[in-house]
């Protein structure tokens, strides 16, 4: 099978297997998921989720984060680990969108890779579940899938990314790192994938070998 045939078949598998994927971080602006990105770094996005529905009441604008006092701020989101860092990377990234961008999380990767704390990952997220631009997201979940399956060979993140762009079309990219996550979190697990468990078991090269 070709990797392009591959591709389109995981994809349908896939989608069939979880019909309701979609991004777990809950947000309701762009602004919101921007900021649940930043915070879910080296986090779950359930600690997230818990921690940005008093986060966001407190801090409810663009405006109310440039504005806040960096100490509050760690602490209402210390639970989510490397607070420190997050808090700044947050505080002056939402001066910035205040300052040059009126506010408005800018709609472009070129332009949000620019802001603090803010790489590929992060800008690929926002864009594709914010404002519905095409963008795959590659996380430790698609790094691993897509090498198990076949689909690349490859660990460097932008080269995953610029791989799996060949193999699928746009309009299925943000999908597919939402297919990929859930996949990854249920059945394709880092330590002990459950193979047999799995509907791309007959297809993946990796079934046999990670089973053991």
């Amino acid at each position: 099978m070709s990797s392009k045939n591959l591709a389109k078949e995981i994809f349908s598998r896939l989608k069939n297997a979880y019909p309701a994927a979609k991004c777990s971080l809950q947000f309701r602006s762009p602004h919101e998921l921007f900021v649940s990105t930043i915070l879910s770094a080296q986090c779950t996005d359930k600690r997230v989720n818990q921690v940005t529905s008093a986060l966001f009441r407190k801090y409810p604008t663009v405006k109310a984060f440039a504005e806040s006092d960096i100490e509050e701020l760690k602490e209402v989101i210390r639970s989510t680990g490397f607070y420190n860092h997050k808090a700044r990377a947050i505080q002056v990234s939402m001066k910035t969108i205040m300052e040059k961008y009126n506010g408005e999380v800018p709609e472009s990767l070129e332009e949000l890779v620019k802001l603090d704390g803010v790489g590929r990952k992060t800008a690929n997220v926002v864009l594709g579940d914010a404002f519905g631009i095409p963008g795959i997201v590659v996380d430790t979940h698609v790094k691993r899938l897509s090498n198990r399956m076949g689909l690349i060979k490859n660990t460097d993140p932008l080269k995953i990314e610029q791989d799996l762009m060949k193999l699928f079309p746009p309009d299925q990219w943000t999908l597919l790192g939402h297919l990929m996550i859930d996949h990854g979190r249920s059945i394709c697990i880092a330590r002990k994938p459950k193979c047999p468990d799995c509907s791309l078991n007959d297809i993946c090269p990796s079934a046999e070998i990670t089973a053991r």
